[in-house]
């Protein structure tokens, strides 16, 4: 009985899944591997490797890469001074990292737009105080700096997480045999600390490479990502059998990523929340 009551109330979650989950990658692998007259093709997976797709494809890895980089080169060295502060209360640096994600997403890119245009209150401060305007809106340095922006914490809540699970006594017994500041950290906080920082790279590169918002607002239409190709295939061309096989195109990188952060990361140290 018990156990009937307990596959009931898993119900609506089932049907949720299969609703809004399992149907729409069904419909997007059929449009991806069929034409309109139902006939098997591989025709539309062909599309990615048209100029204009692999250039968007190149910029979006491109991009992916360095707003990762950046973000992993910001977060490390944030998580450990948040670490070394030993605040008791850890939940709450997670509430302070999280509590911009509670505006919406596109008006936080929004904002940005005013911040990084040619009158905006960057190039206003700049010429304030004699120097040069900055162009950095619709470019691809734009692009990198929203994603930097967007996705830093999902960088810097696994690494401070399996920063935070690092036992004392490790440090302790480094120093005792004479090991420096310089080996423990090679030696012993970046290999123990592994987890988080594949966690963070996969859950910062995947969001990077998949984005068309933020080269949308920030880049002007200017800088034109895989995602961006995907989205005026189905939106504006009404493509869907090329804007699916996109998609699926894309889904692989995300499942390699995916992947690779299982294997790095099995226990899910790197991707729990206090």
């Amino acid at each position: 009985m018990n156990k009937l009551r307990r596959q009931l109330l898993a119900g609506p979650y089932l049907v949720w899944i299969i609703g809004f989950i399992i149907l729409p990658l069904l419909m997007i692998l059929y449009y991806a591997f069929f034409d309109e007259n139902g006939s098997f093709t591989l025709e539309y997976l062909s599309h990615i490797a048209s100029p204009i797709n692999m250039h968007a494809m190149i910029l979006s890895l491109e991009l992916g890469v360095a707003a990762t980089l950046i973000c992993l080169l910001l977060a490390y060295p944030l998580a450990m001074i948040l670490n070394n502060l030993k605040i008791k209360n850890q939940s709450l640096v997670v509430f302070i990292f999280m509590l911009p994600m509670w505006m919406n997403f596109l008006l936080r890119i929004l904002a940005w737009k005013l911040l990084l245009n040619k009158n905006g209150v960057l190039n206003t401060v700049l010429m304030s105080i004699g120097l040069e305007p900055v162009m950095i809106l619709n470019t691809p340095a734009a692009v990198v700096f929203g994603m930097v922006y967007e996705y830093l914490p999902f960088m810097i809540l696994p690494i401070y997480n399996s920063m935070a699970r690092i036992k004392k006594d490790y440090i302790e017994a480094a120093h005792d045999l004479g090991a420096n500041e310089i080996i423990i950290f090679f030696k012993i906080i970046i290999p123990l600390t592994l987890s988080g920082i594949i966690s963070g790279i996969v859950m910062v590169f995947v969001p990077a490479l998949t984005s068309f918002a933020v080269s949308e607002l920030l880049g002007g239409g200017k800088v034109l990502l895989i995602g961006n190709v995907i989205e005026e295939s189905f939106m504006q061309g009404m493509q869907w059998n090329a804007g699916s096989s996109l998609s699926l195109v894309l889904m692989i990188f995300v499942m390699v990523s995916m992947t690779i952060m299982n294997i790095f990361d099995k226990d899910g140290e790197g991707t729990a929340v206090w």
